[in-house]
């Protein structure tokens, strides 16, 4: 059995070459939530979503979220009634929100939820939100705190970030299936995803680090920052408002207490003996994703270890 600890766009993207060399029925997912917010109404879950529908195929690939092919009508709707549309939300997209949120208000947890989404979209994979209770992640600025969504989204990441709170942490619970995911797997994987908002919340979960030191599986992470930067999002903006440096090295240090091995990009080996002195395995090889072949070949080197 193996286990992945997923965000969004990078961990979707490896997830697709993953599920090319393993049996779907032997891998289970735990996927961020702290970017889940609520709009017009509705519970949307961006991560979810994102590795949902890449998984079942239908992603709209040149964005890297929402549905290929869908429109956006209701949005264009809703701004004849002067509403704020900034969170672009597709018409099939909104089918999953609606049908999320109506059977949250009838008492299933997320948890529940999402598996009875992943079925009705024919996968075979085990999806497991990290939590089913209220878990934000916020992000403070010079004008406050304010949701994930709303300085990605709406302000464009603008802001300097002055430090990240979890709100719910203290309370949040995993959902049913995360701990014994990790303990029970043979392999545990940290896909390319941002190591503070996106990983960051799954360790914050209450037992999720600690079954991740106890459990008798490997455990690999792969580096979301090549040469100082992300390939995509604000990892490196929220790295330095954490007082971090933007390399591959804070990446491994941030998972050092549990990783085994780290896989590093080719264009940071120069960083491999400063992460090797953590404690934690190095290997080096290509980690962009620009083809499939690229994500078949990335997930190959990472089940080798």
């Amino acid at each position: 059995m193996i286990t992945a600890l997923a965000g969004g766009v990078g961990a979707a993207r490896f997830l697709t070459g993953l599920v090319k060399l393993v049996n779907k029925k032997d891998l289970s997912i735990i996927v961020n939530t702290g970017d889940d917010i609520e709009l017009f109404g509705l519970h949307i879950s961006p991560d979810i979503d994102i590795v949902t529908y890449t998984l079942a195929g239908i992603v709209d690939e040149e964005k890297g979220w929402g549905i290929r092919g869908d429109t956006f009508q209701c949005l264009e709707a809703l701004r004849k009634f002067n509403q704020d549309v900034w969170f672009n939300i597709g018409d099939r997209d909104l089918a999953t929100h609606i049908f999320r949120t109506n059977l949250l208000k009838k008492g299933l947890k997320l948890s529940e939820v999402t598996a009875e989404v992943t079925r009705a979209l024919g996968l075979n994979v085990a999806i497991l939100p990290m939590t089913d209770d209220k878990f934000e992640t916020h992000i403070i600025t010079g004008n406050g705190s304010i949701h994930f969504q709303e300085y990605l989204v709406k302000r464009g990441a603008r802001d300097e970030v002055l430090g990240v709170e979890f709100l719910g942490a203290d309370n949040a619970k995993p959902a049913a299936g995360v701990i014994d995911s990790v303990m029970n797997a043979e392999m545990v994987i940290v896909c390319p995803s941002n190591p503070i908002v996106s990983i960051g919340t799954i360790l914050a979960v209450k037992g999720v680090r600690d079954a991740l030191k106890r459990t008798d599986a490997k455990k690999v992470a792969i580096s979301p920052i090549i040469a100082g930067a992300p390939i995509k999002g604000p990892a490196d903006k929220l790295l330095k408002g954490l007082g971090l440096e933007v390399s591959a090295y804070s990446v491994a240090k941030l998972y050092s207490d549990f990783l085994d091995t780290f896989i590093l990009d080719a264009a940071d080996s120069a960083q491999k003996d400063k992460i090797e002195k953590l404690g934690i395995k190095v290997k080096v090889t290509n980690t962009i994703m620009r083809t499939l072949e690229d994500k078949i070949q990335l997930a190959k080197t990472v089940l080798e270890n």
